[in-house]
């Protein structure tokens, strides 16, 4: 089916005028893409993130427009008279408020992201492939299946290459693994593949609890080898329990605000001489990351970079 998508231009004062004005006129479904808005949403959940993708942040440069989308020409036809009107009225305060209009398909807004996903090698065994693609997986390879939707990694992300990689050096065979922040559950995924015995992924959104296990799945590892868990081992202790401790290995690919307060709460978890692998932390926080695992009893063996992300590796010195 087509569909026909109308991109309102306006400026970022305008941007709530406009849509009080597009409510009144009966239009109660649109999207709103406004760099203020974005910058605000960034700015009272910085708690979650130390970055943000800087072409993402380049997209949303200047950007203060409404999309809505009709079935029917004449509906576009209504919309544009419309505005015509409000301009009119309105002038300088919905400047510039520009009307651009193209037919999309609805296949275009179901699978057009897919695209930008494409078999990724990851250190010198890992492979990570999308679910759709069945690519030729090369001598030496190890598949790691995903179907990240739009939200969780990938293993295009620099931290998650090094955890992958860290991965490769550290895991001996019949590992028991923790993912914290687990997300797609990628990790987990592949330090199974690589010959891990269990593994167990956390993660504070409920979403990625299914997410993880279905990925799981189509790596055809079961309930017997990986769990998948919603929670926050930094505020809950009876999760702590429940989770036990003598990891091998647990990891963390989060943001530094988070790895720090964690790990006090990973010697726990750890077997003794046990590794935490740890990524996700910028440059400019790497002192600081170093800092709190070396105080909390673990020892850093090594730390790796790319780009403007460093990875550490610890190990627990035990009792």
């Amino acid at each position: 089916m087509q569909w026909f998508e109308v991109t309102i231009k306006t400026n970022s004062g305008g941007i709530d005028l406009l849509c009080e004005r597009l409510t009144v006129l009966g239009y109660d479904s649109f999207l709103i893409d406004d760099e203020e808005d974005f910058r605000r949403f960034l700015e009272q959940n910085r708690q979650y993130w130390d970055y943000v993708d800087e072409s993402l942040a380049a997209q949303m440069k200047g950007m203060s427009q409404v999309r809505l989308y009709f079935e029917a020409a004449d509906e576009v036809d209504t919309l544009l008279r419309q505005l015509e009107a409000l301009r009119e009225k309105y002038g300088d305060a919905l400047a510039p408020l520009r009307a651009e209009t193209r037919r999309v398909r609805d296949e275009d807004w179901e699978n057009s992201w897919k695209q930008y996903y494409t078999p990724v090698a990851v250190g010198e065994r890992f492979l990570v492939v999308p679910k759709w693609l069945h690519p030729e997986i090369p001598d030496g390879r190890v598949p790691v299946i995903l179907d990240p939707g739009m939200i969780f990694g990938t293993g295009m992300h620099a931290s998650t290459q090094m955890c992958m990689r860290a991965l490769e050096r550290q895991l001996r065979g019949g590992d028991r693994v923790l993912d914290l922040g687990s997300g797609s559950g990628i990790l987990s995924i592949a330090a199974l593949r690589l010959g891990a015995k269990s593994a167990v992924g956390v993660d504070i959104d409920p979403m990625a609890e299914d997410i993880a296990r279905e990925n799981a799945a189509l790596n055809e590892l079961g309930a017997d080898r990986f769990t998948a868990l919603t929670g926050d081992v930094i505020g809950d202790g009876e999760l702590v329990k429940k989770l036990g401790g003598d990891y091998d290995v647990v990891l963390a690919n989060i943001v530094a605000d988070v790895i720090i307060p964690l790990s006090k709460v990973v010697p726990s978890l750890l077997a003794k001489n046990g590794r935490f692998i740890c990524s996700g932390i910028l440059d400019i926080r790497l002192d600081e990351v170093k800092l709190a695992i070396e105080q909390n009893g673990m020892e850093i063996e090594s730390v790796a970079e790319q780009e403007d992300w460093r990875q550490i590796s610890a190990k627990h010195k035990g009792a």
